[in-house]
């Protein structure tokens, strides 16, 4: 096997079983360092097909012999799948909730983290090659919430884990996390969902359709195409802007920057015309955050990932989500952010309600909106280490 660098990157040439990249490193015993997997060919929920797919992932730990103690940590929409710092040098994005001695503690769980079909951080993507090497691109079939997670049971076939522990996920984590509950509740004993509900509503849905026709209508968008010239970078940029006045809280907002102008810039002056009065210091937040996305990740990635998610609905195909939820089997931990204004508390409160049981949700008590469920995932690990995480 192979060591491979944390690139966002076209998937390389498929393989038939488990494999990393760069150096020589015997077996699974490196935390934290990205491999790839070749999982065969892909029919699609919507239609369509993939003729071989690859999925990037990561593990920390060792699986114990009966695969017990296997879990599963789905990633949100722009994330990826370094959870934990591990051997890398990186730190994890989640690196408060899983590592040795964390609520999921790598000495005693095997946890492994894929990144989704159709995204940019190794797995099958449309900057990937097709079957004639050129980048798929415009070409990229449309995928769903349930396609990433048949990908994924075919990716714990490969490693041998016929049940998980736990599958974890917050935000398009956490609806990759409740849809592998429904389709194959047998293979999962535990379900933690944070900061979702059972199916992205209409307003979810239109905040999404912003920031995908953000990238659509840059002209450097070239309907998918822009592989090899100019990317859309503005039109991505504009599509984080957007999404990051949800992710974040008006009294966030409030608190940290006002009214306040950007250093030595006024809003209120504009000699030379409109476009050249000074920023407000929120509008050089979005800026910087717009920024760092467009540096890291690929628009047509964005653009699959987030339409994806507009897919999340747990009752699509079985009688809606009230009675697909009612039947479902893996015991579920669900949590909310008290202030999101995203995915709201009452979604995880409808969830729950509607799951078999009494269900109690969780709550993480944040000041700064959806993405608490990323910077405060900690205030969870009390009560993960008492209902989930028992080993």
């Amino acid at each position: 096997m192979t060591v491979v660098d944390r690139v966002a990157a076209p998937a390389e040439a498929p393989a038939s079983a488990p494999r990393e990249r760069g150096e020589a490193a015997p077996g699974l015993e490196r935390d934290g360092v990205l491999r790839t997997c070749s999982i065969g060919a892909l029919q699609l929920e919507a239609g369509g097909a993939l003729p071989e797919v690859e999925l990037a992932y990561e593990t920390w730990g060792t699986l114990n012999a009966d695969a017990s103690n296997a879990v599963l940590i789905q990633h949100a929409l722009t994330g990826d799948t370094h959870v934990a710092q591990g051997h890398a040098d990186q730190p994890g994005w989640w690196d408060s909730l899983v590592g040795p001695g964390k609520p999921v503690d790598t000495d005693r769980y095997f946890v492994v983290a894929a990144n989704m079909i159709g995204g940019c951080y190794g797995s099958t993507g449309p900057a990937s090659p097709d079957p004639d090497g050129l980048p798929w691109g415009s070409r990229f079939p449309f995928v769903t919430i349930r396609d990433s997670v048949r990908a994924e049971a075919r990716l714990a076939d490969r490693l041998g884990i016929r049940r998980w522990h736990a599958v974890v996920g917050g935000s398009m984590g956490g609806a990759r996390a409740l849809e592998w509950g429904l389709t194959y509740p047998h293979r999962v004993r535990h379900c933690v969902v944070v900061a979702i509900g059972a199916y992205s509503t209409a307003e979810q849905i239109a905040l999404a359709q912003a920031q995908v026709l953000a990238i659509r209508q840059d002209p450097n968008y070239r309907d998918g195409d822009y592989y090899g010239a100019v990317p859309p970078n503005a039109g991505l940029g504009l599509a984080r802007r957007i999404a990051h006045i949800s992710y974040r809280s008006e009294p966030e907002f409030s608190f940290r920057f006002g009214r306040r102008g950007q250093g030595a810039e006024n809003p209120i002056e504009a000699s030379d015309g409109a476009a050249t009065r000074g920023r407000y210091q929120v509008e050089s937040y979005l800026d910087h955050q717009a920024d760092k996305l467009v540096r890291r990740f690929d628009a047509n990635s964005y653009v699959i990932l987030t339409e994806a998610l507009m897919s999340h609905d747990v009752g699509r195909g079985r009688g809606g989500a009230e009675r697909a939820l009612s039947a479902a089997g893996s015991e579920f931990f669900i949590a909310s952010v008290t202030s999101d204004r995203l995915y709201f508390p009452e979604q995880s409160e409808q969830l729950a309600r509607w799951l078999p049981g009494e269900v109690p949700v969780y709550t993480i008590d944040a000041k700064i909106g959806h993405d608490g469920f990323l910077t405060e995932i900690g205030q969870l690990g009390p009560e993960l280490r008492r209902r989930v995480f028992t080993l």
